[in-house]
């Protein structure tokens, strides 16, 4: 088993950064892909960010095009640790915010229902 803690989200003025973390514990992958997810209210949980790694030592991280260029995700692979800065905030960006990992993710990283693993979620509010 999994368990993923997400924290770090809060409330912020557009314009500016938060800095979100999932920490994994227990079971860890020497393949496998953790991501980051969001929910607005009424809308589905849609991808933000994901980091896929495997055993040879590549390193894949993408982001989805609404936060290009204002989000990174990154990994502390000595803390089982990964990251979502999150700069240039939009009141469009609220929602809450999940961690979501599993060692068989690979070309379906976009897509909630591939993951096994999910953290409890942490509220981003970005007023104008």
């Amino acid at each position: 088993q999994v368990q993923l803690v997400e924290s770090g989200g809060g409330l912020v003025q557009a314009g500016g950064s938060l800095r979100l973390s999932c920490a994994a514990s227990g079971r860890t992958f020497s393949t496998g892909t953790m991501a980051w997810f969001r929910r607005a209210p009424g809308k589905e949980r849609e991808f933000v960010a994901a980091i896929r790694w495997r055993v040879v030592g590549f390193t894949y991280v993408d982001h989805a095009d609404s936060v290009k260029g204002r989000f990174t995700a990154s990994r502390e692979n000595a803390k089982n640790t990964v990251y979502l800065q999150m700069n240039s905030l939009k009141p469009e960006d609220t929602a809450v915010y999940y961690c979501a990992a599993d060692p068989d993710v690979v070309r379906g990283f976009t897509t909630p229902g591939n993951y096994n693993y999910w953290g409890q979620g942490t509220q981003v509010t970005v007023s104008s």
